[in-house]
């Protein structure tokens, strides 16, 4: 598909007809990328959206553990 760059304001622009947008799954947030005379635009990807994944698979291997985050400055006393 060949497209037309348009002027809006000082810059250019490309119009993405809604048929297009719906097949990539794109969303008001994109990412672009610029590699060999190429721009790839992609759908953001939200903030923190595998943390629950990762979590899980944490928890799964026992690396969740807390423990050692309990030390307190008085348990280093004497090492100043």
């Amino acid at each position: 598909m060949q497209i037309d760059l348009v002027k809006i304001g000082n810059s250019q622009g490309i119009r993405l007809p809604k048929s297009i947008i719906e097949q990539a799954g794109l969303t008001a947030q994109l990412e672009l990328e610029v590699s060999d005379g190429s721009i790839t635009i992609r759908a953001a990807k939200r903030p923190r959206q595998d943390w629950e994944q990762a979590a899980t698979a944490c928890a799964a291997s026992g690396d969740d553990r807390l423990d050692e985050w309990d030390a307190t400055l008085s348990d280093f006393a004497g090492e100043w």
